[in-house]
């Protein structure tokens, strides 16, 4: 496994020399230049759930097969909740290796949102197995790990290993929302998964604040008046 450091890759030209062009839709692109440098075991790295006011925020790690047949999966912002649903259970038949990481709303308050983010990813990453020795990240900031890795803005858009990584970590977020609705059914975190909608803060202005709400956030603390008692509800 190869092991460079972090900050002697981060140069684009050092991996992709000027005659390597990424054409529209080629979105194994990176995969391929990395694979004709020797990586075997490229991981797409993505996160979801940086925005909402409440629930976790989720990272998935992807190893994709050689050639793998995904023509629908692409950002997971841009598909339809039945593509991703779909697409979930064909993502895990195409890939080597699959795992998410979560930090939870205590994690994102006790730190901020882009270090629970980060430490989610690298999370993720360690649940894989075989351990990749490449990391394509989407965004701007490397994770925290002595592997290979280089950062993709709109990754997610670019490589489809990223884009796999998106749907993953969007479905299991999704399905976390859901389960706490079961449990705070007041929210319609079934149907908002946590993001600030009319209707979610209106819920919070009648209610409070829920166990899994982001108090650190400032959507939740402006309307958190303590005006309904609602931490008795809990």
């Amino acid at each position: 496994m190869r092991s460079a450091g972090l900050r002697s890759i981060s140069n684009e030209r050092l991996l992709f020399s000027e005659g390597e062009v990424q054409l529209p839709g080629d979105t194994l692109f990176y995969e391929r230049a990395l694979e004709n440098r020797g990586y075997r075991l490229i991981a797409g790295i993505d996160e979801a759930g940086r925005g909402p006011l409440a629930g976790p925020v989720v990272a998935a790690a992807v190893i994709l097969r050689s050639d793998p047949e995904l023509p629908g999966v692409r950002d997971s912002k841009t598909m339809t909740e039945k593509e991703r649903d779909d697409a979930f259970p064909e993502i895990l038949r195409s890939s080597l290796s699959a795992a998410v990481g979560v930090s939870s709303n205590a994690e994102i308050d006790d730190s901020d949102i882009l270090k629970a983010t980060l430490a989610a990813m690298k999370k993720a990453v360690l649940g894989l197995d075989p351990e990749p020795d490449f990391l394509l990240v989407d965004g701007l900031q490397t994770v925290s790990l002595s592997r290979p890795q280089r950062c993709l803005t709109k990754g997610d858009q670019r490589s489809l290993s990223i884009s796999a990584a998106s749907v993953i970590a969007k479905v299991y977020r999704d399905r976390v929302m859901r389960s706490y609705h079961e449990l705070y059914p007041g929210y319609g975190f079934d149907r908002h998964k946590g993001y600030g909608t009319k209707e979610h803060l209106a819920a919070i202005r009648r209610l409070g604040p829920s166990p899994i709400h982001r108090n650190s956030f400032k959507g939740v603390r402006s309307l958190d008046k303590g005006e309904t008692g609602s931490r008795t509800l809990w």
